[in-house]
């Protein structure tokens, strides 16, 4: 008898800045990585825009990549994930401008673009029931707002010429597969998709001004709806194959959200020391923005927290998730605009991030003064972190950053203890979600799975530890979003029966962070002082606006 030769699977993961892909093993070991750049305009202030051929092609080339020196035959299944961002084509799958100024390649509003805010307030004016499952308003990210904008800013240009409104990670499969069905994950999510009758809601519709998505049966927006890990058509097409240098007929599962992509790969992280149920977990997704999920066996409501979400990822629970706006491009942003940072970066070894050298920094600094910890530094230093509007828990798009306790200095210890009450800052932004999760009835957290960049921050994660009070688990396959895209890859090409067999069965082990309790108080106090300075900025507001 011949030899088994193994199968493998591809997730492509399709973020802010770059398209990634992983070829996966059944058994959830991560054999190749590719990266591609994509490009972004920003014509205006809150104006982000993207190209969905330019996405597309680098999806091709980082799937090319990584099944170069593979037999075609052995990769069973694809699945794309991707930003929740909006796409607008023509009939015949031409990009359709979103921009003002009529650039044709500048197809897609990106998520982080926030020019539908009024559009996004009139829509919560109406206070529809549908509102509920999505902690009471919805947010100017979603595409409603930005579907609304469309159609009274660019109607000759953008909507009346458009024949398929998508998702980005629905678009992706469609590009694939030829298939127009959509995501359970983004519809629901994303779309105010009623996750309980599991239809659109036509009146809710017509009360907002976008009847006419939903007139004629042609559905701009998707008749029919499958869960993430369900096959999506026939799989890829012979000119799809062809631009991927893969076998027609592939199999392509539904796509999902990218962060929901990395509770998959995130959530079934194997601990001996801890619970295995799933919704005692909080999964932290890390980015450009930072998307925190938990999962429960019932519907909570949580205000200015997105859900309750009916088995968006597949696996039948019910997910709340909050979110911050800013993570990573927050601490990049504070490095950056700090008169120390050209220096550092320029005297930087080549291997070495500015975060590590920063963290050293600390740690050297607090060792000289004898402190506990490193946090101690910033006794007299605080930050409120939403310098992109605040997403969870209170859902307000015009919350501005604050931060207190400055000084003449503008050296690198300077830049150090500004950084390091950032990362503070994001850490009680988690603890702030996870108090309005359990306020909420939210089943106890025992611990926070974190993944993507800033996963790889030791003093991030630590903070983390410190500031929750409880275990942190890294998983040791770092690309946990190419994973769970594969895990369901490989639930639509037949090799579990559910997606939770999927997560079970390829799920990696993980790295234990604990915390350390003997500064538990100091943080204590901390938050009570970031909490407070919530309340002074919407004083500062009221006494201005009087």
């Amino acid at each position: 008898m011949g030899e088994t030769k193994e199968e493998y699977f591809i997730g492509v993961d399709v973020g802010t800045s770059s398209t990634r892909a992983a070829l996966v093993n059944l058994e959830g070991k991560i054999i190749k990585v590719a990266v591609n750049p994509i490009k972004t305009w920003n014509p205006q202030s809150n104006f982000f825009q993207q190209s969905s051929e330019d996405i597309w092609n680098s999806c091709c080339t980082v799937i090319k990549e990584v099944t170069n020196s593979i037999e075609k035959n052995l990769v069973q299944g694809i699945t794309f994930d991707a930003t929740c961002s909006l796409v607008a084509v023509d009939k015949n799958g031409n990009p359709v401008s979103v921009s003002p100024g009529g650039e044709v390649e500048q197809n897609i509003i990106l998520w982080l673009d926030h020019r539908a805010e009024y559009e996004a307030n009139e829509i919560n004016k109406t206070g529809h029931n549908l509102l509920h499952y999505v902690g009471g308003k919805i947010s100017l990210e979603m595409e409603l707002p930005k579907l609304l904008w469309l159609k009274r800013n660019l109607k000759q240009q953008c909507w009346n010429k458009t024949y398929y409104f998508f998702d980005l990670a629905d678009f992706l499969s469609w590009k694939a597969t030829g298939c127009d069905s959509r995501s359970l994950c983004t519809v629901i999510c994303k779309w105010l998709y009623d996750a309980v009758g599991f239809h659109w809601d036509k009146k809710f519709f017509s009360n907002i001004g976008l009847e006419d998505l939903l007139v004629d049966g042609s559905y701009k927006i998707g008749k029919i709806v499958k869960a993430p890990g369900a096959p999506c058509g026939n799989g890829l097409t012979v000119s799809a194959a062809d631009q991927m240098g893969l076998l027609p007929g592939t199999c392509v599962s539904t796509s999902i959200i990218d962060a929901h992509a990395g509770v998959l790969g995130l959530i079934g992280a194997k601990n001996p020391n801890l619970p295995t149920e799933l919704d005692t977990r909080l999964s932290l997704i890390c980015g450009t923005s930072t998307c925190h999920m938990a999962l429960s066996k019932d519907a909570l409501f949580v205000s200015g927290v997105w859900g309750p979400y009916y088995s968006v990822l597949g696996m039948g629970f019910w997910l709340n998730e909050g979110g911050q706006s800013a993570t990573g491009k927050l601490l990049d942003h504070i490095i950056d605009i700090h008169p120390a940072a050209a220096a550092i970066h320029q005297a930087l070894p080549k291997e070495m991030h500015i975060f590590e050298y920063l963290n050293n920094l600390l740690y050297k600094m607090s060792e000289n003064k004898g402190l506990l910890s490193c946090d101690m530094l910033t006794q007299n230093i605080h930050v409120w972190p939403d310098f992109h509007g605040n997403r969870s828990p209170v859902a307000d798009p015009t919350l501005h950053g604050m931060m207190s306790g400055l000084s003449l200095s503008t050296g690198e210890e300077d830049l150090a203890l500004k950084y390091l009450a950032t990362v503070q800052a994001l850490a009680y932004g988690t603890k702030h979600i996870i108090f309005s999760l359990e306020e909420a009835g939210h089943k106890g957290i025992n611990s926070v799975l974190i993944c993507g960049g800033l996963a790889k921050n030791k003093l991030f994660v630590q903070t983390h530890a410190d500031v929750i009070g409880c275990t942190v688990l890294i998983p040791k396959e770092e690309q946990s979003v190419l994973l769970g895209s594969a895990m369901l890859a490989a639930t639509a090409a037949g090799k579990f029966t559910t997606v939770q067999q999927a997560v079970r069965g390829m799920a990696c082990p993980a790295h234990v962070v604990e915390p350390n309790n003997k500064i538990f108080e100091f943080h204590k106090k901390k938050y009570e002082v970031f909490v407070r300075m919530l309340d002074d900025q919407k004083a500062y507001k009221r006494i201005m606006d009087s």
